[in-house]
């Protein structure tokens, strides 16, 4: 077997092996519904499930990706976990504080890292959407309203201020903060609403979500093309631009 033969074959044996996931937060309302995903979904393997009162344990068999949807403390935990075990970090957990975004930071120098503060392919186009809208209508006023289940502690959430980053990009301008608002109520999984008023017109640029499932499955889409990635900090943008190229 030649050179070349031998690595086509490492790569097709790489994508017939299940993503080997340790699970952050398991316990937790995306918790469960990734472990119903995993459960129904080819190509994913639960090979630890890790809550607040877990330990890390050395796995035999490795690991591929720890992905993260706990807390603030619990996402540092993980940049650990990640680091130990010399895998990839997928932290999905949103309202992080600067020392877990700097655990992560440093995590990223040994590993391929990635904070989603969003996993939908829906919000990745709707920024998309939002970038280009904002671009061609700089002049118009940006009012960004997101709505979540009462539960929700962190207000705006990452995608609203994901959305905000976007319109920033398109206009070179850093939104208002004040222009972002948010509403707790209810058992509303997520909706982001994104409208540009201008003269005698009004565009809505809108994204909702009806069952968390969408989000497990779209963490395990950006897990597995985060474990092929090499080291360093990664952002959704990386992942939805190779999305985009098919």
């Amino acid at each position: 077997m030649t050179t070349t033969q031998s690595s086509l074959s490492s790569v097709a044996e790489d994508s017939l092996r299940p993503l080997r996931i340790v699970l952050h937060g398991a316990l937790g309302r995306m918790g469960q519904r990734l472990l119903g995903c995993i459960s129904s979904e080819r190509g994913y393997l639960i090979a630890q499930s890790i809550d607040r009162d877990n330990q890390l344990e050395v796995l035999p068999g490795g690991a591929d990706v720890v992905i993260d949807f706990s807390s603030d403390d619990g996402a540092m935990r993980a940049a650990q976990a990640a680091t130990t075990l010399g895998c990839a970090l997928l932290v999905g957990t949103t309202g992080l504080s600067q020392a877990s975004r700097d655990a992560i930071q440093r995590a990223s120098t040994r590993v391929p890292a990635m904070v989603a503060a969003n996993t939908s392919l829906g919000v990745a186009v709707t920024r998309k959407l939002v970038m280009d809208a904002a671009r061609l209508l700089p002049e118009f006023d940006v009012d960004i309203t997101e709505t979540h289940h009462v539960r929700k502690l962190d207000a705006p959430s990452g995608t609203a201020l994901s959305l905000a980053a976007a319109v920033t990009a398109g206009t070179g301008k850093p939104l208002n903060p004040a222009r972002i608002h948010a509403i707790r109520a209810g058992d509303v999984v997520g909706e982001h609403v994104v409208a540009f008023s201008g003269p005698g017109e009004r565009i809505m640029i809108s994204h909702s979500a009806t069952s968390r499932d969408l989000f497990a499955l779209g963490a395990l889409r950006m897990a597995r093309w985060l474990a092929q990635q090499p080291v360093g900090l990664h952002v959704t943008d990386d992942w939805f631009a190779d999305f985009a190229r098919g």
